[in-house]
């Protein structure tokens, strides 16, 4: 069930303009998808759920309150993965956007995920 969410997440990274090379970054099996990693370190998920980004804790904030991410949540009952937002229909999101999103991840994770 993972192998469509790992394709996906690949196609995804290698069609937007990310301002890291490709040689640090690794898109691996994750649960029931597959995840980013940047030098061996997770900052993007894509789920049955949706984009999960991990950023910083001020961009989480402004995505939360303007409506434009969610919380994310890998299961029902699972607990709130508080360092990340949820895109659930990232598919409606421009290139760009995306884009600029996973710059931003990327940014964050490589910096020490400090704000």
């Amino acid at each position: 069930m993972a192998q469509p969410y790992l394709d996906q997440l690949r196609s995804i990274v290698d069609s937007v303009d990310l301002n890291l090379r490709s040689k640090d970054l690794q898109c691996k099996h994750f649960f029931s998808g597959a995840a980013l990693y940047l030098e061996g370190r997770i900052c993007a998920s894509l789920t049955p759920k949706g984009l999960g980004l991990k950023l910083s804790p001020t961009r989480r904030e402004e995505l939360l309150a303007d409506g434009t991410a969610k919380v994310l949540r890998y299961f029902e009952k699972a607990p709130v993965k508080k360092e990340y937002v949820l895109f659930a229909r990232y598919e409606t999101l421009g290139e760009s956007e995306v884009a600029g999103y996973l710059n931003e991840a990327l940014a964050f994770v490589k910096h020490g995920c400090s704000d």
